[in-house]
């Protein structure tokens, strides 16, 4: 079943009337809703990115080689600094377990840090199959204050040992994970292309957002299509109360309990979510009439080979698997309108 791919949310900010249909306006205005200005919107102006540093490309290349790394069991040592150890505990305080304080299968990391002082350390040294006590002290700042400053025994048996190994930066990996380049130097300077045309699709990203809420920050709507508003919200409830039944709760008492609402409250957040998604639709709508932006097939195409990209598709043909054609022209749209505002939009410095 293709999922449906929303457009982002926001809110409603109440817009001036003044401007509307006046020849040469800045703004425009429907039956159904009133921009006050979309044309020549002011934004703070946005940073250029600086210069990409060796530094940069040396932490974009251990990014990528981390991302290959794999794992290696360990069967003939103790634990060691660095190790995964896939450990069962227990934790008493005062003789008596405590809430939190026991896991199964729990894969813990030597050094990183997510055990009170002194717990990982412990491991350090043991084999598969050891179990012992460790007793340790919870800290006075510790985030649950009932067991702050009480002393805790922990029960530890080692299950299994683990390590990371990460690849050596050489030609064999560069060809494995590059099309274009040959060896290691040829791959750094393609990681610093990269990184630069990372930089200036972020830097442009980042005009087009703010740009585009501050049109919708100037729109009012004037009159929601009530069909499309219940057709969403009713939607949405539905997949909450599958997930409901998914979790064998009622719908009332899964909002209550997973969602920390009531139910008119969260149905309220809703209506408001799918208000916001239908607004930025009518805007779009409305702008790309006003301005002639027309979706025609080459448009289409072209738009479709962006967001495979952008949403990490391997091709045009697997974003159309995921998503319906409704819903991609209506991005597409988006988009076309959020470059147009974007091209026609004035940056000011901070005073």
């Amino acid at each position: 079943m293709k999922k449906k791919i929303a457009m982002l949310l926001t809110g409603v900010v109440v817009a001036s009337m003044a401007l509307a249909g006046c020849s040469g306006s800045k703004g425009l205005e429907t039956d159904e809703l009133n921009i006050s200005v979309y044309k020549g919107v002011e934004i703070d102006e946005v940073a250029k990115p600086g210069e990409v540093t060796d530094e940069d490309v040396e932490n974009y290349i251990q990014s990528n080689l981390q991302m290959k790394a794999t794992k290696e069991e360990i069967t003939d040592r103790p634990v060691e600094s660095g190790d995964t150890a896939t450990i069962d505990f227990t934790g008493k305080i005062d003789g008596v377990e405590f809430d939190g304080g026991s896991a199964t299968d729990y894969p813990l990391v030597i050094g990183s840090g997510q055990f009170i002082e002194g717990f990982e350390e412990s491991v350090i040294g043991h084999s598969i199959g050891d179990t012992y006590d460790w007793q340790g002290v919870f800290p006075a700042d510790y985030t649950n204050p009932e067991y702050a400053d009480k002393e805790v025994v922990f029960t530890i048996t080692v299950k299994n040992i683990s390590k990371e190994v990460v690849p050596e930066l050489n030609d064999d990996f560069v060809k494995d994970v590059s099309k274009k380049s040959k060896n290691v130097d040829e791959y750094r300077k393609e990681a610093k292309e990269q990184l630069k045309k990372d930089n200036e699709k972020n830097y442009e990203s980042s005009i087009s957002q703010a740009v585009w809420q501050k049109v919708l920050d100037n729109t009012e709507v004037k009159k929601y299509p009530e069909e499309e508003v219940k057709k969403i919200t009713d939607s949405l409830i539905d997949q909450y109360k599958t997930t409901a039944e998914y979790y064998e709760q009622d719908y009332e008492t899964f909002i209550q309990e997973q969602m920390g609402y009531t139910v008119d409250v969260f149905e309220k957040q809703v209506d408001d979510a799918a208000k916001a998604s239908i607004k930025q639709t009518m805007v779009t709508e409305a702008i790309a009439d006003k301005e002639k932006i027309k979706l025609g097939e080459k448009e289409y195409e072209e738009q479709l080979k962006a967001m495979a990209s952008d949403y990490g598709y391997e091709d045009v043909d697997a974003l159309k698997e995921s998503a319906e054609e409704e819903d991609l022209k209506e991005i597409a749209l988006n988009n076309m309108v959020k470059e147009w505002l974007k091209e026609h939009c004035v940056q000011k410095s901070a005073e």
